[in-house]
C-alpha cells in the first residue's frame, strides 16, 4: 500500500485510515469490544497504519480498546487522538450539546481547550491507550471561549515533554487555522468531507494545499448511506445519532439511493462496492491526504481497506460528482441545534 506524507510532520499515513468513533458505542447504538478489537487488528494486518480515535468516543471507551488493541504493534500504527470535549464540570468550559452516555445517563458535552484540560485529557488519554506519546495529537473542535495561543501553548508544553508528536486540528475554519499558524506549525487538519458534505472544497482544502497542511477526511461515507446498504426500510434506535442525521430521512435517503444506482456500474468496472467508490473518490481529491473511514468489526475493516488501492481514472471521478451535482447539499450538521 503507498503510503502518504502527512503535510509537513513527518509521518506518512495510509490513504485509508481506521476511525473508531463507534466502538465506543455513544451515538452507534452500542459496542461489542471482540468486534472492535477485530477491526483494529484485521486493519493493521491489511495494511492501515493509521487509527484515529477520541476520548467523547464512548466517553474513553474508544481509546480503551485501541489500547488493548495495539499492545504488542505498536510499531505498526500511528495513534491519533484529541481533546477539547469534556463530559465533566471542568473550569473553562462552554456548553456544546446535551446527550447521554451509553448507559442511558444524561450528560452535557462541552467544549474546553483551556490549557489546564488539554494538560489533564492528554495524560488521560495516554493511560487509557497505555502508550507513551500520541503521534498525532488534534484539537475535537473549536472553543468559542478560549484563545487559539492558549491550545498551541498546551500543545507546545506537551510536544516538549515528550508527550505529543505532531499537531492536528478538526473542523477548524480557515480563519482558525491562520490563528494557529501564528504561534506553531499545523500538521493536519480533520474536517468532514464526502459527495454529500462538499463545502470544504471552497475555502479549506485550497488553504490546506496551500500552507502544507495534511487534510484527514472524516465521514466520507456519510455515517454508511454512502454504501448503499441502509435500504428505505432501515429503522435506527433512539440511540443512534443517524435516527436524527438529514440524508437519514425518507426524501434524502431515496435520493441518495437513486444516486448510487447510477454509481453502480462505475463500482463494477473498478471491481468494487460503491462504498469504496465513495472513499476513493475522497481522498484522490486535490489536497486530500487520506479518507477516515469506521468500521465495527473485521469484516467491515476487511472491506474498507480494499478502497486503499483504488486508482479512480479522472474521467470517472468527473462523472461520480456529476451524479452527486444535482442533490442538495445541507448545511454541515451542528450537534448544538440537534435534536438527540
Amino acid at each position: 500500500m503507498k503510503l502518504r506524507k502527512l503535510g509537513k510532520s513527518g509521518f506518512e499515513v495510509s490513504p485509508v485510515i481506521l476511525g473508531t468513533w463507534s466502538h465506543g458505542g455513544w451515538l452507534w447504538g452500542g459496542t461489542e469490544r471482540n468486534d472492535a478489537e477485530k477491526a483494529i487488528n484485521v486493519s493493521i494486518d491489511a495494511g492501515i497504519n493509521c487509527l484515529d480515535t477520541a476520548p467523547a468516543y464512548g466517553f474513553g471507551l474508544s481509546e480503551k480498546l485501541a489500547g488493548a488493541a495495539i499492545k504488542g504493534k505498536r510499531d505498526k500504527v500511528i495513534v491519533a487522538t484529541k481533546c477539547g470535549l469534556v463530559w465533566d464540570d471542568r473550569k473553562g468550559s462552554s456548553l456544546f450539546f446535551e446527550t447521554r452516555d451509553n448507559a442511558g445517563k444524561p450528560l452535557r458535552m462541552c467544549r474546553n481547550l483551556t490549557r489546564k484540560s488539554i494538560l489533564q485529557e492528554c495524560d488521560d488519554s495516554l493511560k487509557r491507550l497505555g502508550i507513551d506519546t500520541i503521534d498525532l495529537y488534534q484539537c475535537h473542535w473549536p472553543d468559542p471561549n478560549t484563545p487559539v495561543e492558549e491550545a498551541v501553548q498546551a500543545f507546545l508544553e506537551l510536544r516538549d515533554k515528550g508527550k505529543i508528536r505532531a499537531f492536528g486540528v478538526s473542523n477548524f475554519s480557515v480563519a482558525q487555522m491562520e490563528d494557529w499558524l501564528k504561534y506553531a506549525p499545523l500538521h493536519s487538519n480533520q474536517p468532514k468531507y464526502s459527495l454529500l458534505s462538499r463545502d470544504v472544497e471552497t475555502d479549506v482544502l485550497p488553504f490546506c494545499r496551500k500552507n502544507e497542511i495534511g487534510v484527514l477526511c472524516y465521514s466520507p461515507m456519510e455515517m454508511g448511506i454512502l454504501t448503499g446498504k441502509i435500504g428505505m426500510d432501515r429503522v435506527f434506535p433512539d440511540d443512534d445519532t443517524r435516527k436524527n442525521r438529514p440524508w437519514f430521512q425518507p426524501a434524502k435517503r431515496r435520493e441518495v439511493l437513486n444516486a448510487l444506482e447510477k454509481v453502480k456500474p462505475i463500482a463494477e468496472k473498478y471491481g468494487t462496492s460503491v462504498g469504496n467508490i465513495a472513499t476513493a473518490w475522497i481522498f484522490q481529491q486535490p489536497g486530500v491526504t487520506a479518507a477516515i473511514v469506521g468500521a465495527r468489526d473485521g469484516e467491515q475493516a476487511r472491506n474498507n481497506s480494499l478502497a486503499a488501492k483504488i486508482v479512480i481514472s479522472a474521467e470517472d471521478l468527473e462523472k461520480i460528482r456529476a451524479i452527486f451535482s444535482p442533490l442538495k447539499l445541507d448545511e454541515p450538521f451542528d450537534p448544538a441545534k440537534a435534536k438527540r
